[in-house]
């Protein structure tokens, strides 16, 4: 298998008012993830998706850029099954450890947000529990769509206090990121690394350092 991303994350640019609105954040001091590729190895997405990640001592904040000549969704509710359809996704881990435990987030062009709580004894979908019941506290997120540029955007804030364990933030998480795109009726799923037959196969999940 091939070496797992790891990626030391910057902290917030100085000039950012974090609690205002996301629109108004520039990103171009923030460095970007690999370019995404086709889930199964296979070669380069054929429309692009850019990630960023940065953060501070509130909260981790991460944007998606995304290529799409044709932008579309048909869920409007929270945590309806937008996975089915074209999203962004961030699955997140305290720890260093393979996660059987870990958060999964999707955001979809109509700005419908999943989040769920995810119990994966072995990696595996049969044994997958997902408690979809649960909603993030404190999470902020934002969509913007740009139909004649063929671009969407996403940026979401996810607050460490709900998602770390008590004291000190751990200096490691295990992480992925991903995007689920239709193109010409084909379903294809891009993501950080490649992840073979499911998203869920958390050994594979990448390395986010906190310095």
């Amino acid at each position: 298998m091939a070496t797992l991303p790891r990626l030391v994350v910057p902290n917030v640019p100085a000039v950012w008012e974090t609690q205002a609105d996301p629109a108004t954040w520039s990103w171009e001091d923030v460095p970007t993830l690999p370019p995404f590729t086709l889930a199964d190895g296979s070669g380069p997405a054929k429309q692009q998706t850019i990630a960023r990640v940065c953060y501070d001592s509130h909260a981790l904040y991460v944007r998606f850029d995304c290529d799409d000549y044709e932008i579309w969704g048909t869920y409007t509710e929270r945590d309806d099954p937008i996975y089915d359809e074209e999203v962004v996704e961030v699955f997140l881990a305290p720890g260093e450890a393979n996660p059987v435990r870990y958060f999964e987030f999707e955001i979809s062009p109509n700005g419908v947000l999943f989040d769920a709580r995810i119990y994966n004894p072995t990696s595996q979908r049969t044994e997958l529990e997902v408690d979809e019941g649960w909603n993030c506290p404190g999470i902020r997120w934002q969509v913007a769509r740009h139909h004649a540029a063929n671009h969407w955007w996403a940026v979401v804030v996810f607050p460490w206090k709900a998602l770390a364990p008590p004291g000190d933030l751990p200096a490691i998480w295990r992480a992925n990121f991903y995007r689920v795109d239709y193109d010409d009726g084909r379903k294809t799923s891009w993501d950080w690394t490649r992840v073979g037959a499911s998203f869920h196969e958390y050994q594979k999940f990448g390395t986010l350092v906190f310095e």
